[in-house]
């Protein structure tokens, strides 16, 4: 289950019947030059792992060349829970075994190091003053920041904006997904059996 992307077909986050959700980000390390060409769009790279058996066999080969470099953020849970941070560059990849605590990612893109700086500490600002619920998350990321639209969560940079807040929340063998689109400033919500899961577009 995810939110499609119309243009590529892909999606930047979703959840599958194989016990795992996978999240995407633009970027790795820092801001990369693009290519007027890309073998495969990043977004689909996240449907293919959702669909596979073995998420850390698969990959441990899969051949990302040619592809744009991105962030992906695994949350496996098909033997114990696990939360992996793989990160192509462009040129090599490199997967973490994480621990299973509070943490925000910027977009590489988006974000330049000391604007990834301050967002952490908002994030452990807000945490250590409101908790981590789902509605605190949310409320976290369409609100917080100093009021600078280029900086803050929730950006406006003319052109690139902020469209959209998805969360997704693994709830026993329910998976909740929250849709908030805020240009037309409406919620969606959908609860669903992690189980029964297919691809559904």
């Amino acid at each position: 289950m995810y939110p499609k992307d119309e243009v590529a077909g892909g999606t930047w986050i979703g959840a599958s019947s194989k016990n795992r959700m996978i999240c995407l980000l633009n970027g790795a390390f820092v801001k990369h030059d693009r290519k007027l060409s890309y073998k495969k769009s990043r977004g689909v790279i996240v449907k293919e792992l959702l669909g596979v058996s073995d998420v850390f066999s698969e990959i441990q080969q899969y051949d990302f060349s040619d592809i744009e470099p991105f962030t992906l953020l695994i949350v496996d849970w098909n033997s114990e829970l696990k939360l992996i941070e793989l990160i192509w560059d462009g040129v090599k990849v490199q997967i973490s075994d994480l621990p299973l605590e509070p943490k925000i990612w910027s977009s590489s893109t988006l974000y330049n190091s000391e604007m990834k700086s301050f967002r952490k500490q908002w994030f452990q600002e807000y945490l250590s003053q409101n908790g981590s619920s789902s509605a605190e998350l949310l409320y976290f990321h369409e609100h917080y920041g100093v009021g600078d639209p280029m900086l803050d969560l929730k950006i406006d940079r003319g052109l690139l904006k902020t469209v959209s807040i998805t969360m997704f929340e693994k709830k026993e063998k329910d998976i909740q997904v929250v849709y908030k689109d805020l240009l037309r400033d409406n919620t969606s919500e959908l609860m669903f059996n992690s189980i029964l899961i297919s691809d559904v577009e």
